[in-house]
């Protein structure tokens, strides 16, 4: 004889959570450097209440910060590999990875994409199509591997000349590592002046576009300026001071001619622009520094 079904129990378990995160309420002061790290990092921040022209206005401007705050670490691990004996090469590479690491390189795949949109040689229109693609091309794999050659060159030059200063100069490495990624993003703050227009209207870069008015944007390089001065004469005294504000002048003069070249070029900029800007600034940066200091150290 068949047993008929036993009636279903009600079932006991508890509802499944709402998996959307619900937004945090940050402190007005603490908006800018926590929506830089939200939005251009893969470091967990809190989650931004939305993502319009206000939240980017003030990514952007803290965004040099947050460099700085990433550079720290990496030259806390360049100069801590240093400080092990482990090697110049070994001290630049692991302090490199963290960058990328950090941001998801996605300011090393917008020197990819750029260079492959550029290399082309197509017209505007076409050469945002190609930086679109999700592939690289040979001129993408070639610049990548230029840059990241050249900050890996420029740290062990670096790493070697401060060595050459005596035992224990392992922290003047890690003051000029950490100068390059606020160097490489003050480009991009530059970059989103009212008078750099955006190339692609609807992606990211024109959340970002003409964000930064002048005023601020100078004020912020006067002010981050005078930071890195400070660290250099931490690192050299005044030879130091005076060979990191030049250097920067010149990685923050090279950013403003190829924001230039990418205007006359795509008829804008774009994410992948910005993210050519900040790792060709810096790898300018940290070579200036390592020629300067070689020369005068």
């Amino acid at each position: 004889m068949s047993r008929s079904p036993a009636p279903e129990e009600p079932s006991t378990s508890a509802p499944s959570p709402d998996p959307t995160p619900t937004p945090a309420r940050i402190p007005g002061p603490l908006l800018g450097i926590v929506s830089a790290f939200a939005l251009f990092s893969i470091i967990p921040a809190p989650v931004l209440p939305t993502v319009d022209r206000r939240i980017t206005t003030r990514a952007i401007r803290a965004f040099p910060w947050m460099g700085m705050l990433l550079g720290v670490v990496a030259g806390l691990v360049a100069g801590g590999v240093l400080a092990a004996g482990a090697g110049s090469w070994l001290a630049g590479i692991l302090a490199l990875a963290w960058l990328a690491a950090a941001t998801g390189g996605f300011h090393l795949d917008g020197v990819a994409d750029t260079a492959d949109g550029l290399g082309s040689r197509a017209p505007a229109e076409r050469a945002l199509e190609i930086m679109k693609q999700s592939d690289i091309g040979p001129m993408g794999v070639i610049s990548l591997l230029m840059v990241l050659l050249i900050d890996v060159g420029s740290l062990t030059s670096l790493a070697a000349t401060s060595a050459a200063l005596g035992v224990g100069s392992w922290w003047r490495v890690a003051l000029l590592v950490l100068i390059g990624p606020s160097v490489g993003r003050a480009s991009i703050l530059l970059a989103t002046l009212p008078s750099v227009p955006c190339a692609r209207p609807g992606g990211f870069g024109s959340l970002v576009a003409g964000v930064t008015r002048p005023g601020a944007a100078a004020l912020n390089v006067v002010c981050l300026g005078l930071v890195w001065a400070g660290l250099g004469w931490l690192a050299r005294g005044w030879t130091g001071a005076v060979l990191v504000v030049v250097c920067a002048a010149v990685a923050l003069g090279w950013a403003q001619a190829w924001t230039r070249h990418l205007v006359r070029r795509l008829g804008g900029v774009t994410g992948d622009c910005f993210g050519s800007l900040n790792e060709t600034t810096q790898c300018v940066l940290w070579g200036a520094l390592a020629i300067g200091a070689a020369l005068i150290w």
